[in-house]
Order: structure tokens, then sequence, then C-alpha cells
């Protein structure tokens, strides 16, 4: 029975560790760009996107199919580093422990 109560407190423990993670990456900010930084993405620790600057120059009514494709390359690789990002503080939070599914 002590076993038990030690596990559930280790895991109640894990689990404020958790939304304390949660709460820093919230306020993690990652920039991203595509086009030679002709589009900028920024993105926090929940995957919003919080800003997008598009420089002028780079908006072509003629060619609006390219400017798309530069916006989903900067939110993409966005997104991928804060998942590295994420990655990276769960580890640290695991001790390397994988635990797949949490994220």
């Amino acid at each position: 029975m002590k076993e038990i109560g030690k596990l559930l407190k280790q895991a109640q423990q894990m689990q404020e560790k958790m939304a304390e993670m949660q709460q820093r990456l919230a306020e993690k900010t990652i920039e991203s760009s595509a086009g030679g930084g002709m589009v900028k993405v920024t993105m926090n620790g929940r995957h919003e996107v919080i800003s997008l600057k598009i420089d002028p120059e780079v908006v072509d009514p003629a060619d609006v199919e390219m400017l798309e494709d530069l916006v989903i390359a900067a939110v993409n690789e966005a997104r991928s580093r804060i998942d590295e990002m994420i990655r990276a503080e769960m580890s640290s939070l695991t001790g390397g422990i994988s635990m797949p599914g949490l994220f």
C-alpha cells in the first residue's frame, strides 16, 4: 500500500512539473523565416502564430502562389523548431526517458 501512495505522489509531482513546463513553453517564442527573410513568422510554445510579417516586395498579385508557399514554409519551420524545443524540455523533465503521447 505504501508503494502505491509513493507512486501516486510521484505521478502528481510529474503532473505539476509538466504544467509548469507547459506554462514556460507558452511564454517562449521562436521566429522563423522563408524567402531570405521576406516572410517572418513568430510562434509561441503552444504552436500559436503570434506574428506574421511579409515584406511588400514579395507581394506580387500575379504570383500569389509563391507568397502562399513562403508563408507555409515559414510556419512549418517555426512549428518544427517549437517541436524541437518541446522535446528538449520534455527530455530534461523526464531524464531522457521517452514518453510517447505526452506532446
